[in-house]
């Protein structure tokens, strides 16, 4: 059974460090593997925690909204929106409703119409915002009241597009932390790979190393040192330069679209230090578990 002291592994011996080849193409792999990978689990994480709060933010925001739409003839939609107003004061889990000015509206239509939209010669129906309290409102109480009192009032609780849109968030949340995992697991791949190749490249060294008496745990202890501290640079490295790809993306903003809001805020930033932390433990146990079937292969 081999198992390589962690306490040397990190210590380190001069002696054992001999054993594998400081350069070649295994190390250039290991290094470049590493901080590739960690430079794209810093994306994967920034794009999962930014799907999480924005889909916490819009599950917030729109449950406690609703909005009534009076779709009447201009010389009606007047009464019936005051109308509409009387009945919401009146129904319980209505925190507040107030109708939507000319200006406020053309703003809400400005990114499809372009500014300047002239609504007082467009069939544009008058928007009422409604704010809802804690239990909230009787949906379907409310719309049989509206279809009694004002023929031409819609009521709309956002639920037909709030879900969806949370439902889409969550699930980019979902496949940011499964490529975090992919990425882990290729990352054990290719270093796995990486320490194969050394083993069968120094087999000769191995087999001497034991003619002078060294042990199986003493050899592996080496792969696995060298291959971790390779791994941990290397995805320190990576780590580093994406943390910088993501502070300059552009801030989250009510004019910059989902794209904007794509980054780490807060204590969130101290989340890309544990990459390279969990890559060196990736690499100690894919060398580890490498240096194990390689040397029973050797015996």
């Amino acid at each position: 059974m081999i198992s390589p002291d962690l306490r040397n592994l990190l210590r380190g011996d001069k002696r054992a460090d001999r054993v594998v080849p400081p350069t070649g193409y295994t190390a250039h792999l290991t290094l470049f593997v590493a901080g590739a990978m960690a430079f794209l689990a810093v994306f994967a994480l920034a794009l999962s925690l930014a799907s999480g709060r924005i889909a916490d933010r819009w599950a917030s925001e729109l449950a406690g909204a609703a909005t009534l739409r009076i779709n009447a003839p201009a010389e009606q939609r007047a009464a019936q929106t005051e109308a509409a107003l009387t009945v919401l004061s009146q129904t319980p889990g209505v925190a507040s409703a107030r109708a939507l000015t000319q200006e406020e509206q053309a703003a809400l239509l400005a990114p499809w119409f372009g500014p300047g939209l002239p609504l007082d010669t467009l069939p544009v129906p008058q928007l009422i915002e409604i704010i809802e309290t804690e239990p909230g409102i009787d949906v379907a109480g409310l719309r049989l009241r509206l279809g009694a009192e004002v023929p031409g009032a819609v009521l709309d609780d956002h639920t037909r597009w709030r879900e969806p849109l949370v439902d889409a968030a969550m699930s980019l949340r979902r496949l940011g932390w499964i490529s975090i995992l992919l990425i882990g697991g290729a990352t054990a791949a290719m270093i796995t790979l990486a320490a194969n190749a050394s083993l069968a490249a120094n087999a000769q060294i191995i087999e001497v190393l034991r003619l002078v008496g060294a042990r199986d745990g003493f050899i592996a202890g080496a792969f696995v040192r060298r291959f971790t501290y390779r791994a941990f640079f290397g995805a320190s490295v990576g780590t580093l330069l994406g943390m910088t790809g993501v502070l300059m993306l552009p801030e989250a903003s009510e004019s910059g679209g989902f794209l904007a809001g794509v980054g780490f805020q807060g204590k969130d930033w101290a989340l890309p230090v544990l990459i390279p932390i969990l890559g060196a433990m990736v690499a100690f146990f894919a060398t580890w578990a490498a240096a194990r079937r390689k040397l029973k292969e050797l015996s």
